[in-house]
């Protein structure tokens, strides 16, 4: 069975998609189902792998039988003439040498040019010839008077019979033919006057045997099947495992090709889109700004006014983009120095400061005293800061306000919290806004401007920075995110403290600010 498997899964690789490839995959797909839609002898696949394994038993058979026709043969000369013996057992060498040769031709053909129903006609014949070949032996000591003949002769049949069964249970047909020669030498050994005698029981026992070495072999056929059908099975997932594969890294090579495509395009897109951005922006602010006199109508200035915004949004979402891109390609760098939470959060806050006044909306900063310097990339960090305040201002209703917390983790490292008290996201709908282009409702229902890459941006630059990236929010209570760095980018943590306070202190002080933030 395991060169049918090896050959399915030869035939069942792919390297590309033509149609030649698909035909193959077919025919494999066909043949395996072959075996799992039929339940025995009509199946061709089952009948040519019972065959073989027949043959394999046969073949390998074929020293003990020969050890076995020879014992036998020496025994028999105790209660017949040696020339008698002679003969039989060259009948039997015939019959035995026919069914191993049978075997090995077998064994040695093409899987493609074998018929199996000329095959196990074949092997019936021979295992026929084998089974006449023991009733001769039968008929043979019927003149024997020896009260120990009869055991002897009731203990060859016995060691015939199982050596036939084992050999021939995997062709039920070669079982019959064996078996049956066999019954009616035994009984015309015995004679039907005997089922009266004193070897009745003897006669029974050994039918009664001959029963159960058929009862076996239809047994061991049918766990044959049973296996055959379950190594059909594992051949089919096989294939069709491969021919998933092979799909998968044809989808993943277009995929990258796709990719790299993309790459390519934003590569040239970035160039050819800034260069007549550059032009919009400083000519509309030219005009905006009435630099070479008065618009002759006003309407115009509102018009300059509108193309300016209109360009620097479009400016903001080519560089979201292509940051995003850069990212998910590996090739964003982190330009990593010494700097400040603290002042890059109190830098960001003021920037947005006039958006949230003009709003309504409170900003409240609380930031722990005296915090060691980190070790990252200035322009992330900001570019963290100033999405997430954006996102919370944006969202904050009228009246309403956000809270800004920078301080300690328990883990000794630095973490920012901005909290709003907005109208909240709905759980559901978070793995939609962490994705790429994902927008909740609310931004739909307020129509609010953006693509839907800032959150995922944030987030892929905090892990770049081996750090951690939280979003809660319960709907009519607000939201909350949470952006932890590691220790591993804080400098000299220790010595920023406050030398004259105590250990305890300044721990308590951390675990403070820490539970605070969550």
């Amino acid at each position: 069975m395991s060169e049918v498997t090896a050959e399915m899964i030869a035939r069942g690789r792919f390297a590309d998609a033509g149609a030649p490839d698909r035909r193959r995959r077919a025919n494999r797909l066909r043949e395996a189902r072959e075996r799992l839609t039929t339940s025995g002898a009509g199946s061709r696949v089952f009948d040519l792998e019972l065959l073989r394994l027949y043959a394999d038993g046969r073949r390998a058979a074929i020293l003990p039988q020969l050890l076995l026709c020879f014992a036998i043969a020496t025994m028999t000369t105790l209660w017949l003439p040696p020339m008698v013996v002679a003969v039989w057992f060259a009948v039997q060498l015939s019959a035995v040498g026919m069914a191993h040769m049978l075997a090995i031709r077998l064994l040695g053909q093409d899987r493609t040019t074998i018929r199996p129903r000329n095959w196990r006609a074949r092997f019936v014949f021979a295992e026929g010839a084998n089974g006449l070949g023991w009733g001769l032996f039968a008929v043979l000591m019927i003149g024997v008077a020896d009260p120990w003949a009869t055991t002897y002769v009731m203990v060859v049949f016995m060691l015939a019979a199982a050596v036939h069964t084992v050999v021939t249970a995997f062709v039920p047909a070669a079982v019959y033919a064996a078996l049956t020669p066999m019954a009616l030498g035994e009984l015309i050994y015995m004679r039907p006057s005997s089922f009266y005698g004193p070897i009745a029981p003897m006669t029974l026992l050994a039918l009664g045997a001959l029963l159960c070495f058929v009862a076996l072999a239809r047994r061991t056929y049918a766990s044959q099947l049973d296996s055959l059908a379950f190594q059909a099975d594992k051949d089919l997932a096989i294939v069709e495992l491969e021919q998933s594969k092979a799909i998968s890294d044809e989808a993943r090579r277009r995929a990258e090709e796709a990719s790299l495509a993309k790459s390519r395009f934003l590569a040239t897109m970035s160039h050819e889109l800034r260069t007549p951005l550059n032009a919009i922006l400083g000519f509309s602010e030219v005009m905006k700004s009435e630099l070479f006199g008065r618009h002759a109508v006003a309407a115009y200035r509102d018009y300059s006014q509108d193309i300016h915004s209109s360009g620097e949004h479009l400016l903001m979402l080519i560089n979201e983009i292509l940051d995003l891109s850069r990212v998910e390609a590996g090739r964003y760098e982190l330009r990593e120095e010494a700097v400040l939470l603290s002042e890059i959060v109190e830098d960001c806050r003021r920037l947005l400061a006039l958006r949230a006044g003009k709003r309504g909306v409170s900003l409240e900063e609380i930031v722990e005293p005296d915090m060691p310097r980190i070790w990252a990339d200035e322009r992330a960090l900001r570019q963290i800061a100033l999405n997430l305040l954006t996102n919370a201002i944006k969202f904050t209703p009228q009246g309403g306000g956000v809270q800004i917390k920078v301080g300690w983790t328990l883990a000794g490292g630095q973490y920012f919290a901005i909290r709003d008290n907005g109208p909240g996201i709905p759980e559901e709908e978070i793995p939609v806004i962490m994705g790429s282009f994902g927008r909740g409702s609310m931004a739909q229902k307020n129509a609010d401007e953006g693509a839907g890459l800032g959150l995922p941006i944030v987030k892929a630059l905090v892990e770049l920075h081996g750090g951690v990236f939280n979003l809660r929010s319960k709907l009519r209570e607000g939201t909350e995110v949470i952006v932890v760095l590691p220790p591993e980018r804080v400098m000299n943590a220790l010595s920023q403290l406050d030398p004259d306070a105590p250990e305890p202190e300044r721990v308590v002080r951390r675990r403070r600010m820490a539970r605070s933030a969550a």
